[in-house]
């Protein structure tokens, strides 16, 4: 990454305030949402952040300045001090140095042998300089200390699309444009509820330093003129005449795959469920059924011979389909 004080345009030794000013001007002006035509936008986007990462955090700038970090967060190796030429006072490897002896032994751990003057390791031997510059000896073995910071996930993006109930039960696909601006494909499974979320791995905002955040697609489903679900089952509410449910008739039904015949017992009652096997939606456990639900539907605008007939029958075969409630 260039130098962060050159990505967000002020001088070194700006104030805490100006870098603020200066990150929220860009922000604005980078961010992706409002760039939707660059393509570059989220990778600027993202520098501007890792940028201000680093000098908008006292700590992290202070260690900039030193030279004990890089532009990117990342710990500079500087080497042991005082391993510099010079003579006996200068701390380096002088003409009348000692030099001690450094030997790893089976247990992984450090052996030392000869003597130690002023141009050699200064202030406690290797011993301490390894545990100051490797985070210290554990199960008798040096293990690296994690100086840098865990990486940063880039942010989630969210996205929404609608399919109708055949393609639920069928899967599609369908394109689908992030808030990044970016159009993606995406699979919709077969089976798939309404208002479930799909996860695209790496699709979302890039991170400073770590991976792609995801895309998160929720699934929305559209009623249906006919068909409600219920889970992988569907349900229908099925017009029957009353001469059909008197005498029994084989009519018509709709699924998804197209039209069935179904048999309408004879004295069928408004209300009475009949099911039909796997005509629903896949599950986990094998697709679901269809249940059809019979209502009587009388003609419309009345009818003289009917109600003659129903007057004749009240008369002679009266019958209470309310006696169990009243």
């Amino acid at each position: 990454m260039r130098d962060p004080y050159g990505v967000l345009g002020v001088p070194n030794n700006a104030s805490e305030a100006a870098i603020k000013s200066a990150y929220r001007k860009l922000a604005k002006k980078l961010h992706p949402d409002a760039n939707k035509a660059d393509k570059n936008a989220a990778s600027k986007f993202a520098e501007l952040n890792a940028a201000y990462e680093i000098v908008g955090d006292e700590d992290k700038r202070k260690a900039f300045d030193r030279g004990e970090i890089d532009a990117e967060g990342k710990p500079r190796f500087r080497g042991f001090e005082g391993a510099g030429q010079g003579g006996p006072g200068a701390g380096g490897f002088g003409r009348d140095s000692h030099f001690e002896t450094f030997t790893w032994g089976p247990d992984g751990g450090v052996h030392r042998s000869g003597g130690r003057g002023p141009g050699g390791f200064g202030g406690g031997g290797i011993d301490e300089i390894l545990k100051g510059m490797f985070g210290g000896r554990r199960g008798g073995q040096f293990e690296p200390e994690d100086f840098a910071e865990p990486a940063a996930t880039g942010r989630d993006v969210t996205g929404s699309v609608t399919i109708t109930l055949p393609e639920a039960a069928t899967g599609t696909s369908r394109r689908v444009q992030l808030p990044t601006g970016k159009e993606i494909d995406v699979k919709i499974p077969a089976g798939l509820a309404d208002g479930q979320t799909i996860r695209l791995k790496g699709q979302g905002m890039p991170g400073p330093r770590g991976p792609m955040g995801d895309a998160l697609i929720t699934v929305s489903i559209a009623p249906h003129p006919v068909f409600q679900r219920a889970g992988a089952d569907l349900r229908l509410d099925l017009p029957v005449t009353l001469y059909e449910a008197v005498l029994g008739a084989k009519v018509r039904v709709p699924t998804l795959d197209g039209a069935i015949e179904l048999a309408i017992p004879a004295g069928t009652s408004s209300g009475r469920t009949l099911r039909i096997k796997g005509k629903g939606l896949p599950g986990k456990d094998g697709a679901g059924d269809l249940y059809v639900t019979a209502r009587i539907v009388l003609p419309e605008g009345g009818d003289a011979d009917l109600e003659e007939l129903m007057k004749r029958w009240v008369d002679q075969k009266p019958y209470d389909p309310r006696r169990d409630i009243s």
